[in-house]
């Protein structure tokens, strides 16, 4: 199909689905789940073709380069369907999808204008949603699985790397559509550059696009595009480590927000120290790091006080002005000193992509003023960066962390998949008409309704 057949026949499938129930759309995700489940082998073996086509070696082999420290782990870890327990976990992110309250339907406002005129704020459905996402293959069954269930239909780009694996996730989305009464075009998939950029011109079909990638993915759908976009260019966070910073959370929170999955938008690349921790906790927490194997790019005072540890010609060196601005994504961290907190939030303002930032502090005046004063989606205390996750804060899956100010911010799951609508009815015999309100006439009540679900 075309763009725009792909496009049309996913607002014709969004608006048959809007009178299908609840109950559907969860049966729809078991279905989903048992289509995936029968075809595990096929959809790892492509994967493992996709694996051996982008590596251009086995898997088996691209495992042993990483374990040599010759290939990067974390573009092994994005694409392998098959490492460790992802494709457990990703068939468990339905279920746990499917167990989540309804989004839709819910009264968020609710008011009386006139005896038996009735007003109330609805959840509702976004829409078409278009989802672009870079190497990952198991999002494909992520989003479906959110847009399914907070009733939007949604196209999907899947990085080229993964197209194979992609072809068969979606194969198994569609059998388990068609088993249920929601439209086999409830969810699609596009393979090309180019289908994204014709979708792009289609503002009469989709309402939201949904980039998860690289800074230069995002910005390019940004500048190219009448479609609002949700989503984030980049993933730049920091741990502040206060002047009352406990030694032990500081490694603890450090060293994970840095090793969990260094290639995670919520992985930390910017470590900020109070200059008097500079002889004290900071050396420890580098040796801990060290230990780690993450290389340290430091400011001068940082990389001065750490001159005696072991292995610190290999793992630490100057950082350049530029280094505070990078996405590592990988065992890298940038280290500066600053001498106050206000410097501390100032520097994170600046150069922060207002993802997730932290603070290790037992001051509660700091604290206090870092969550308050931190431009960011996430502002924590005493915890890792790594916990800014829809998985992690209960939204069973995400499906993009948003560094915007409308709509949504941080992880978006179902909450973030929904708007509202305004519903109004009368009950009056003659119905209400707006002639019968003004001066000297009829006035607004008003008048606040207890409820929680519409009564029609």
């Amino acid at each position: 199909m075309s763009a725009v057949e792909i496009a049309r026949a996913a607002k014709s499938a969004f608006n048959k689905s809007q009178i299908i129930s609840a109950s559907e759309r969860i049966n729809a995700l078991s279905e989903i789940k048992n289509q995936l489940e029968s075809m595990k082998d096929a959809v790892l073996a492509a994967n493992a073709d996709d694996l051996r086509a982008a590596l251009r070696i086995p898997v088996k082999a691209a495992r042993e380069e990483v374990d040599a420290g010759r290939m990067s782990e974390s573009l092994l870890k994005r694409l392998d369907l098959g490492r460790g327990d992802k494709w457990d976990s990703m068939l468990q992110g339905i279920s746990d999808v499917a167990d989540l309250p309804d989004p839709n339907g819910k009264v968020t406002y609710a008011s009386e204008l006139d005896d038996g005129l009735e007003l109330y704020r609805v959840s509702c459905p976004i829409g078409v949603l278009l989802v672009i996402f870079e190497a990952r293959p198991e999002v494909v069954v992520n989003i479906a699985a959110l847009a399914i269930k907070s009733g939007n239909a949604a196209i999907l780009k899947g990085g080229k790397e993964s197209n194979g694996t992609t072809k068969l996730l979606a194969r198994a989305i569609a059998a388990g559509l068609s088993k249920t009464s929601l439209p086999e075009t409830y969810i699609q998939t596009i393979q090309t550059r180019a289908e994204v950029s014709s979708l792009l011109k289609l503002d009469e079909y989709i309402d939201l696009v949904i980039p998860r990638g690289s800074n230069s993915l995002v910005r390019d759908i940004q500048n190219n595009t009448k479609i609002p976009v949700m989503g984030h260019a980049d993933g730049l966070c920091h741990v502040y480590l206060d002047e009352t910073a406990d030694l032990q959370k500081a490694i603890r929170v450090v060293v994970d927000s840095k090793t969990d999955y260094p290639s995670a938008c919520n992985s930390t690349e910017t470590l900020i120290v109070h200059e008097s921790l500079v002889t004290t906790v900071w050396p420890e927490v580098a040796k801990a790091l060290i230990n780690s194997k993450v290389k340290l790019l430091c400011d001068p005072t940082t990389l001065s006080s750490i001159s005696a540890l072991p292995d610190v010609d290999s793992y630490a060196q100057l950082a350049r002005g530029s280094d505070y601005d990078t996405e590592h994504l990988d065992l890298v961290l940038s280290v500066i000193s600053v001498p106050s907190l206000q410097t501390a939030m100032q520097f994170i303002n600046t150069h922060s992509s207002h993802h997730t930032d932290s603070i290790v502090s037992e001051s509660e005046l700091s604290i206090s003023a870092f969550c308050r004063g931190i431009d960011s989606a996430g502002t924590f205390v005493n915890a890792s960066t790594r916990f800014a996750d829809g998985f992690r804060y209960g939204f069973g899956t995400e499906v993009g962390i948003s560094t915007g100010k409308i709509h949504a911010r941080g992880p978006v799951g179902l909450e973030g998949l929904v708007v509202y609508k305004y519903m109004l009815r009368s009950k009056a015999d003659g119905g209400h008409i707006v002639g019968n309100f003004g001066a000297g006439k009829k006035q607004y009540k008003h008048a606040p309704i207890n409820a929680k679900q519409v009564p029609f």
